[in-house]
C-alpha cells in the first residue's frame, strides 16, 4: 500500500511561536495564590455569585431538560456521592456537575461577565459543589476555588473573545471547562505542576455552539464544561499528563480556537484584579442583549402606556441584538428567550421578564403575540450593545420615547442584595418554600466560615 500524499495548505492566520507561558502561568497562581488573597468587595462578590447560581440551579429542578439530562445519568446507576440542586435524587459527581450545571442555566438566568458574555458560574461552581461535598471542603474553601476559577475562565475569555464567539463558539463552554478544571485543582490542592496539567486535560475539551441556542443543548455547555473539568483535575491529580502549553501553543487552546489571541489579558493584574468583580446578574431571564429592550419598555408601562394603546413600538439595537435574537415568531419558551420581539411585549405588558413570562402558554398567549407582532426591530451601528432606544407610537398619534444606555443588573445598575434576595425566592420558593430559602440565603453569605459544605448542599435538597 502506498504512502498517503499531503498538499500543503495555506493559512490565513499567523501562528505565534513566541506566546508566553500562558498555562505555567495561570497554573502557579492558581496553586499559589493565599487564600482570601483578594479585597472585600471580590469576597462580596463571591457569596453573591454563588447565591444567584444556587437560585437559578433550584429554580429549574423540574424543568423537562433537567428531568431529561437525570434520565439519561440513571441509565449509568450513578452512585450516590453528590446532591442534586431542588431534587431529592443523589447521583456520582460527574452526573452532578453535569445535571447542576444544566439546571443552572436552562432558565438563561444566570450570572453574566459582560466583557465576554461568559455565564462563569455554571461551569465552576457546578464542579465544585460535587467535589466539595465528597471531599468535605470547607466552605473557605469552596469560595477560593470559585473566586480563581472563575478567573481563570474569564481570563481566558478575554484572550479569545470576540472573535472566537463571532466563529460560533459558545463560549461558557468553550472556556468553562478550563475554570471548572483550575477551581477542582485548588481544592483539590494540586500543585503547580499537575494544575498545569489539568489546564492541558480540560484544553482539548472546549464544548458549545452557537447554533443550539434557544434549544435544550443550550444549557447542556455549562453541565458539559462542569464534567469535563471535574474529571480533568481528578485525572492530573492521578498523574495524568498533558501539554504543559496546551492554552498558548501554536496548535493548542487559544491558537486554534480563535483568530485573536491577546496573552495580556491572561497575565496583566493577575492575583489584583479578580475578573468576578465584574460579573453581574439578570433581572430577566433571557439573553444579556435583550434586557435595555425590555428595560425600556418596562419604563414606557410605567409611565402608563398599556398594550391597547400600541400602533407599534419602534426599537433601534445595536446589530448583535438581531443576529442572537432576532426570533419574530418563537415556538415555546426557550426559544422566546432569544426573540427580542417577545422581550419588549413581556416588559410591556408585564412590567418585567421573569421565568414566568418566558412560560410556553405566555408565549402563545394572543395579546402577547399581537404586541410582539407590532415591535418593529432596526439595526443601528450608532447604538451600543449595552443600549437601546425604544418608541411607542400610540393609536392617537402620539410617540413616546425612552433611550436605555444601560439597563438594570448590568455594571452601571447592578442588582442591590435586596433584589438579589427577590429574584432568588422567585426561583427557590415555588420547589423548597419560603423558609428553605430564606435558610439557603443566610447559609450562602456566610459559607466561607462554614467547616463543612455538605450542609449548603443538603439545605439544597427537597
Amino acid at each position: 500500500m502506498s504512502s498517503p500524499t499531503h498538499t500543503a495548505r495555506n493559512t490565513t492566520v499567523q501562528a505565534d511561536t513566541q506566546a508566553p507561558p500562558i498555562t505555567a502561568t495561570l497554573a502557579r497562581f492558581v496553586a499559589t495564590h493565599p487564600s482570601r488573597g483578594w479585597s472585600d468587595a471580590v469576597e462580596r462578590e463571591a457569596h453573591r455569585t454563588l447565591l444567584n447560581w444556587l437560585g437559578c440551579g433550584i429554580g429549574a429542578a423540574r424543568h423537562e431538560a433537567t428531568e431529561a439530562a437525570l434520565a439519561a445519568c440513571q441509565v449509568l446507576q450513578p452512585a450516590a456521592q453528590a446532591a442534586l440542586l431542588g431534587r431529592r435524587e443523589r447521583v456520582d459527581i460527574g452526573s452532578a456537575a453535569l445535571i447542576n450545571g444544566i439546571a443552572s442555566h436552562t432558565f438563561d438566568f444566570d450570572d453574566t461577565h459582560l466583557k465576554t458574555i461568559i455565564h462563569p458560574a455554571g461551569p465552576v461552581a457546578s464542579a465544585l459543589l460535587a467535589l466539595a461535598e465528597l471531599t468535605g471542603a470547607s466552605g473557605r474553601t469552596l469560595i477560593d476555588a470559585l473566586v480563581l476559577g472563575i478567573d481563570v475562565s474569564c481570563r481566558m475569555g478575554n484572550v479569545i473573545y470576540p472573535q472566537h464567539y463571532d466563529r460560533g463558539w459558545h463560549i461558557t463552554g468553550s472556556t468553562g471547562m478550563l475554570g471548572a478544571a483550575a477551581g477542582c485543582a485548588r481544592l483539590l490542592g494540586l500543585d503547580e505542576r499537575a494544575t498545569q496539567m489539568a489546564l492541558g486535560i480540560a484544553a482539548s475539551q472546549p464544548v458549545g455552539l452557537r447554533e443550539q441556542f434557544g434549544t435544550m443543548t443550550k444549557p447542556l455547555h455549562p453541565g458539559a464544561a462542569a464534567r469535563a473539568g471535574l474529571m480533568a483535575a481528578l485525572m492530573a491529580q492521578h498523574g495524568y499528563t498533558a501539554s504543559a502549553r496546551a492554552l498558548e501553543a501554536p496548535r493548542g487552546f487559544a491558537q486554534v480556537l480563535s483568530t485573536k489571541f491577546d496573552w495580556n489579558e491572561a497575565t496583566d493584574e493577575l492575583g489584583q484584579r479578580f475578573e468576578i468583580s465584574f460579573n453581574t446578574y439578570k433581572p430577566f431571564a433571557c439573553g444579556i442583549v435583550i434586557h435595555p429592550a425590555i428595560d425600556g419598555c418596562a419604563q414606557l408601562r410605567e409611565q402608563g402606556i398599556r398594550a391597547d394603546q400600541i400602533e407599534r413600538i419602534e426599537l433601534r439595537v445595536h446589530p448583535l441584538v438581531l443576529e442572537l435574537t432576532g426570533k419574530k415568531e418563537p415556538a415555546d419558551g426557550l426559544s422566546a428567550k432569544f426573540s427580542v420581539y417577545h422581550g419588549c411585549a413581556a416588559g410591556l405588558i408585564f412590567g418585567r421578564a421573569g421565568e414566568a413570562e418566558f412560560a410556553d402558554a405566555v408565549v402563545h398567549r394572543a395579546d402577547v403575540v399581537a404586541l410582539r407582532g407590532k415591535v418593529v426591530a432596526t439595526v443601528d451601528t450608532s447604538v451600543a450593545e449595552a443600549s437601546a432606544d425604544v418608541t411607542a407610537v400610540l393609536t392617537d398619534g402620539r410617540r413616546v420615547q425612552v433611550f436605555v444606555e444601560h439597563a438594570t443588573g448590568s455594571m452601571q445598575r447592578p442588582l442591590s442584595d435586596a433584589a438579589l434576595d427577590a429574584k432568588f425566592h422567585a426561583l427557590v420558593d415555588p420547589v423548597l418554600g419560603a423558609a428553605r430559602a430564606d435558610g439557603l440565603i443566610s447559609h450562602c453569605r456566610g459559607l466561607a466560615s462554614a467547616p463543612d459544605v455538605r450542609r449548603l448542599a443538603a439545605l439544597s435538597q427537597p
